[in-house]
């Protein structure tokens, strides 16, 4: 049976019959399959250029190509029979002058009265396909070969799946996630905006974006501490040579780099944190007695990301991390990197976020710096960390970083998508590089062991994460807004102030909505807002001096008295529920 792989490209071969029956002229470049569908990059011939009104005339064509159950016939020819075959068509003549170029065999695939250069994999007949798991999306622009110079084509999108019960599934999700985009919930929610004055990939953090920030970081830091950590603060630009020290300035291209106005110095606004803090613990000797060194710091670091990448909060410029980094000796390092590991277990755990690690170990390749035998080692550390705390884990050959091998933990969404966010990392490259040392107990110097450590990893990513799983919906005692409290009318308005006077002196984060709106639109407004606790106050209420309680997912709770209230609030709070 063919895999979905197979299934896919197969169908963007029947794509390219069904463009060739709406334009016989068009000009067919490459159709690769895409992470849960296929293309077909196209020229089509001038005024013949598909709208998606066509697509659904694409689709029947294609289907009938599947219900006529047609074999997909390999075929293996030479250049000239290639170039014979594909004579007036100048994107599939480089192609094949690409493959004769380096010796790569030519093969045609043909399927019913149509034949398209490529490699495979095919399904052995259409009748493998089922005829309702796919379906034609969106077009866009797209230079061959990804070069302005070159014509631009017209790329048709399709998804497929193996099921019509999949795609179904699919399309649903995606449905939600539109609901769930961060940057809708972020825009209805206060949280953050984008300006382009101040430029892209820079985003602004409004009071309530900036509470939920902190917090965060907050809660990360105060686990960290719990484990050793101690706060450090460091520049947010150094001079170029540290970087390249280091081995980051050639790894990291996407850099900001400032000329002084009064000295030849160049310098970079970090993209990293860690020859900082490498050059904290360089500041002075070190004996064997004062290790590990810890040292933890919420700072914002720069990459000039590509501008057609960036997304809201999920790829930006200036990227905030609640960074760390352990200096040890090599005895130590199980038990700092298992500390990490616990940390980042109770903050998901809090979070209520599914994860799995995924252990980037090295390849072949020769991007990675150091030894075989220190890279074995450390490799083996962390494949028993990783079994003795029970994670669940996947290999990840060629993911590590260029500097030492990783966790990298990823974190499963509530629509099933997978983000990396945690890290945990060793590093040997950096402490040589540097020249870092401690004195050991039989005097001699030796290189410490260098841990590097972000729970959130960067906090912008993570938010986009956390807004989209959550649906905006924030647990107690991250939500920037606690209570609402709603006066039914102005007469009760001063009782209302009351009560929000009594919830601030207990740290409760409370809004008064003095607006003149009917008390269904303040409600509607208030569970707008996705506030936990609706507190309405009206003649009952001020008469028995209490509250009329309504919480976000339990529904009305009914009368409550102000202390209470607090009670239920704080035990809510203080379990991070």
């Amino acid at each position: 049976m063919a895999s979905i792989q197979e299934k896919r490209h197969s169908l963007a071969h029947l794509l390219a019959i069904a463009a060739l029956e709406h334009d016989p002229k068009a000009l067919l470049s490459v159709g690769p399959v895409t992470e849960n569908g296929f293309y077909y990059d196209i020229q089509f011939s001038e005024g013949r250029t598909p709208i998606p009104e066509d697509f659904r005339a694409f689709e029947k064509t294609m289907r009938k190509q599947v219900n006529k159950k047609l074999p997909f016939v390999r075929q293996d020819v030479s250049v000239e029979e290639a170039r014979t075959h594909f004579k007036g068509n100048p994107f599939k003549l480089a192609i094949i002058d690409d493959l004769a170029q380096v010796g790569t065999p030519i093969t045609l695939y043909t399927t019913g009265d149509f034949t398209d250069l490529c490699a495979g994999g095919h399904v052995e007949n259409t009748s493998e396909i089922d005829a309702q798991s796919f379906m034609l999306t969106h077009l866009a622009g797209a230079y061959w070969r990804g070069d302005e110079k070159n014509p631009m084509l017209t790329r048709v999108y399709g998804l497929a799946f193996e099921t019509e019960t999949d795609l179904r599934t699919y399309l649903a999700q995606q449905e939600e996630a539109k609901k769930r985009d961060h940057r809708k919930l972020g825009r209805e929610l206060d949280l953050f905006t984008l300006s382009e004055l101040v430029g892209s990939g820079l985003p602004l953090f409004t009071p309530k974006g900036c509470f939920l920030r902190d917090t965060l970081a907050g809660y990360s830091q105060e686990l960290q501490a719990k484990y050793g950590f101690e706060r450090v603060w460091t520049p947010h630009m150094a001079r170029t040579e540290l970087y390249k020290h280091s081995g980051h300035y050639e790894k990291y291209p996407e850099r900001f780099e400032v000329t002084s106005a009064e000295s030849d110095d160049v310098f970079m606004l970090k993209p990293m944190n860690c020859p900082h803090h490498a050059q904290l613990f360089a500041r002075k000797p070190w004996s064997y007695r004062e290790l590990p060194v810890r040292y933890m710091e919420n700072t914002t670091n720069y990459r000039d990301e590509k501008s057609g990448e960036l997304h809201g909060l999920a790829r930006v410029r200036s990227l905030s991390q609640d960074d760390g980094h352990v200096f040890c000796q090599e005895k130590d390092m199980e038990t700092e990197l298992r500390n990490v590991v616990l940390m980042v277990k109770e903050l998901y755990t809090t979070l209520r976020l599914d994860f799995y690690a995924r252990l980037s170990f090295r390849d072949d390749s020769d991007k990675f710096l150091g030894d075989a035998a220190t890279w074995e080692l450390a490799e083996s550390v962390i494949t028993k960390v990783a079994k003795e705390e029970s994670l669940e884990a996947i290999p990840g050959p060629g993911e590590a970083a260029f500097y030492g091998p990783k966790i990298d933990f990823m974190v499963r969404d509530s629509l099933g998508r997978e983000w990396q966010c945690a890290t945990v990392q060793l590093d040997f490259v950096q402490p040589e590089r540097f020249g870092l040392a401690y004195v050991d107990s039989d005097g001699a110097e030796k290189r410490p062991v260098m841990i590097h450590k972000a729970l959130l990893g960067s906090l912008e990513r993570f938010l986009s994460v956390y807004i989209e799983h959550t649906a905006g919906i924030f647990p107690l005692w991250l939500a920037p807004v606690q209570v609402k409290v709603l006066p039914i009318s102005e007469k009760h308005l001063t009782y209302a102030e009351g009560i929000v006077t009594e919830l601030w002196k207990s740290d409760i984060r409370v809004e008064l909505d003095r607006s003149d709106e009917s008390l269904g639109k303040k409600v509607r407004n208030a569970k707008v807002e996705k506030v936990p606790y609706i507190v309405v106050v009206g003649d009952q209420e001020v008469t028995a001096e209490t509250l009329s309680v309504e919480h976000r997912s339990e529904g009305k709770i009914g009368a409550l008295t102000l202390s209470d209230f607090l009670s239920r609030h704080q035990t809510e709070i203080t379990e991070k529920k």
